[in-house]
Formats: structure tokens, sequence, C-alpha cells
């Protein structure tokens, strides 16, 4: 159920979903999931489902993550991104292979060492990580090209937006729980931001403070 067979059939299907990028399919199919969820999870990692990392929370369906991807990418080569909310780390080790340098955040900090471990583990010598509140972003390494933000804000913490350069996007989930969220691509242009909404999505909640 780990088998490079299964991968192959989990790229199919997102594929057959819509996926367009030959360079992130490929990706998801090299990239080994079942390495970033608990041995319990293993056989169910090339589900298109999002799957409990504990901590009150999951690592994201494939779909999502190669669609976050693929937007990111669409208007040519990135060289630096900040994701913000590393998780078990599996969307950090995908731009790994995409991007020149990735820059991640956690605000809980048995996450983060876990994903660590998973970097180090597979030596994605590209990713730094760091124990912080997300919504503080990680203004040392900005500006951006691209900030990837994989919980949920009601609205767009300003650190976060301040972070991106002139030209940059930012694909975030933007809502609650209660109502509906949005996948929305924002572009910081020289008289201010554009906002763009993509789909319904469903995230954990964005939230401030370090665990």
């Amino acid at each position: 159920m780990t088998s490079q067979r299964t991968r192959n059939r989990m790229v199919d299907r997102l594929r057959d979903r819509g996926i367009e990028s030959e360079a992130v399919l490929a990706t998801l199919a090299t990239v080994p999931r079942h390495l970033f969820v608990d041995e319990a999870m293993a056989t169910r990692a090339y589900e298109d489902d999002a799957l409990p990392i504990g901590d009150g929370q999951t690592i994201s369906q494939p779909y999502v993550v190669a669609r976050m991807t693929e937007v990111l990418l669409e208007q040519g080569p990135v060289g630096k991104v900040l994701e913000v909310g590393t998780g078990s780390g599996y969307q950090a080790a995908i731009l790994s292979q995409l991007v020149d340098q990735v820059y991640t955040v956690e605000r809980i900090k048995n996450l983060l060492d876990k994903a660590r471990h998973r970097f180090r583990a597979l030596e994605y010598r590209n990713v730094q990580a760091r124990h912080s509140d997300g919504s503080w972003g990680w203004a040392t390494n900005g500006p951006y090209e691209a900030i990837i933000v994989t919980a949920a804000p009601t609205s767009v913490p300003e650190p976060l937006l301040e972070q991106l350069q002139i030209g940059g996007r930012m694909i975030v989930p933007v809502g609650n729980q209660k109502r509906q969220q949005m996948l929305t691509v924002i572009t910081r242009t020289r008289c201010g931001y554009e906002r763009v909404e993509l789909s319904d999505v469903k995230f954990v909640p964005f939230l401030s403070g370090k665990f």
C-alpha cells in the first residue's frame, strides 16, 4: 500500500481531477507521503483524503496540496517560499523539489520536531523550519516570492501581506469552520493587493500562539 505503483495511482486520480502541471504530479509521485503520517495510517497515505497527524491537525489531502502548489508555480519558477503551518512537513517536502528555498513555520513544537526529523532523514536540505506563531511570518528571510498558508484565517494577518515582495503571490484559505472557506490568491502590486477566489476548501483554523 506504500509502493510506487500506489503513488502512481494517486497521481492518475489527481490528473483526472484536473491537475495539469506535470512537474507537480511527478513530485507527488516521488515524495513518500506514507512517511509523513503515523505508521498506523500509512496504508491510507495515498488515498485522496486529509488524515490526522495529532495535536488536532491534519495532513492535507493530496488534491489540495497539488492544487495549491500548481497555483503557486503557474506564473513561472519561484525562488523563495514561506510556508505558514508546517504540520507533518509534507507540503514543504513537495515544495522543496520545485523551488529553490522553503522557509516554514509551525506553532506546535511537537509537530515541528517530527517534521524536522523527516526533512533530515529524507535529505531535504533546502528547507528551514522555525517554531513560531504563524501570524508573524518569518520577516528576516523575506520578502518572499510566494507564501502558502495551510490553515484558514478569518482575515489574513498583516505581517504576512507585508512579507510578500512586489509581484509575489500568497495562496491562503480564508474563512472559518462555521462558514465557507475560500482558497484565495493574493498578489501584491505596487498599489496594494489583488485577490482572486478559486474554490471552496476546508482547513483547520488559523490559530495564534506557540505550543
